[in-house]
Order: C-alpha cells, then sequence, then structure tokens
C-alpha cells in the first residue's frame, strides 16, 4: 500500500495501517537513532519514544514533508532531550571556538571517508570523535554526512535556519577533522 494511502488511514484511526507504517520506518528510525544516541539501550528508547509520539501525533501530521524527515525530528528532539536529561555527558564545548573557524588553524584533511571505513581503527577513532560532539552538532552532521540528506532538509527536522545548518555543519566537520588529525598525529 502507498505511505500516503497508510498515512491518512492511520490518521483516521486504522491501527493496522500505523502497524504498517512503524514497520516501514523501523530499521531507519533506530539506525539514525544509534547514530545519535551511540547507545544501543539509549537508541532502543529513543525509537519507542519516536513510534510512541508517531502514535499519539499522527493526526497533526500535515503532509508538508515527507513522513521521515517528520520522523528523524521526532529522534532528533528525544535524542537532544535525553542527552540534557542525562546531564552526565561530557560534550567538548565548540559553539565559541573561533579555533575551528580559522581555516589556517584546521589540519589538513589527510583521509577520506572511504579509507575510515576500510581500517577499523580510523573508524573507531571517527566514532570516539562524533561522540565528543555535542548531541546537537551530532545530529546536523549525521542528517547531512552520514544519511545524505539536503541542508534544506536537515535545518527543517532540526528546525534551523539554513545558515545556522551550514554553521552547525562546518563547526562540527572541523571539530572532527581536528579531533582525527590529533590522534593519527599523536599515536
Amino acid at each position: 500500500m502507498e505511505e500516503q494511502t497508510l498515512i491518512e488511514q492511520a490518521q483516521h484511526g486504522d491501527k493496522k495501517a500505523l502497524t504498517e507504517l512503524v514497520k516501514m520506518y523501523e530499521q531507519t528510525v533506530y539506525n539514525f537513532s544509534y547514530k545519535i544516541c551511540r547507545h544501543k539501550d539509549r537508541a532502543e528508547n529513543t525509537m519507542q519514544e519516536t513510534f510512541l509520539s508517531m502514535v499519539k501525533n499522527i493526526k497533526q501530521f500535515s503532509g508538508e514533508s515527507k513522513l521521515s524527515t517528520w520522523l528523524y525530528r521526532v529522534v532528533s528532539n528525544h535524542c537532544l532531550m535525553l542527552a540534557r536529561t542525562e546531564g552526565k555527558f561530557n560534550y567538548e564545548s565548540i559553539e565559541n571556538d573561533e579555533a575551528l573557524i580559522d581555516e589556517k588553524n584546521i589540519a589538513d584533511w589527510k583521509i577520506t571517508p572511504e579509507k575510515i571505513t576500510e581500517n577499523n581503527e580510523l573508524r573507531t577513532i571517527l566514532d570516539d570523535a562524533i561522540q565528543k560532539l555535542p548531541a546537537d552538532y551530532r545530529i546536523v552532521f549525521t542528517l547531512r554526512d552520514v544519511e545524505g540528506l539536503s541542508t534544506e532538509e536537515t535545518a527543517k527536522i532540526v528546525e534551523l535556519t539554513i545558515p545556522a545548518t551550514k554553521s552547525r555543519l562546518h563547526r562540527a566537520r572541523a571539530f572532527l577533522r581536528n579531533e582525527l588529525n590529533k590522534k593519527l598525529h599523536y599515536e
């Protein structure tokens, strides 16, 4: 059945249609949750909360965006709330780190994404660096560079302007470049 039909049926209380929508997006929501939360239990919890939100609020889905965009936003909000309530996470602040913006202070990007995925050690280093990103920057980075969404889609999901989204993405990439180069040149 076509997604739009399922959405309309779910909005009119059809539980079977709602179940089909959950099945359609279960893997996508879990994968994105895991990439943002970086922990199996938190990702599973976020996935459950996301689908609970979908069940409760499907009638409010306007169809102005794709359902996947709406679900990415819900996952992002749940991950951010989780990160805030679990204040024990020590994310490095990159908000006002001017060294990240100053191009001459950024080490050269010596490794390509292909090389990273080919090498487990580098993947571990990259995962550690991504883990250090504040959740709101990790979400933008993951949506753009991992999930492959456009800047416009990402901005809509995270409810930021396009320039603010680009700025966060630039800072996240610069932070990750620096973290990778530190690890690769000091080990």
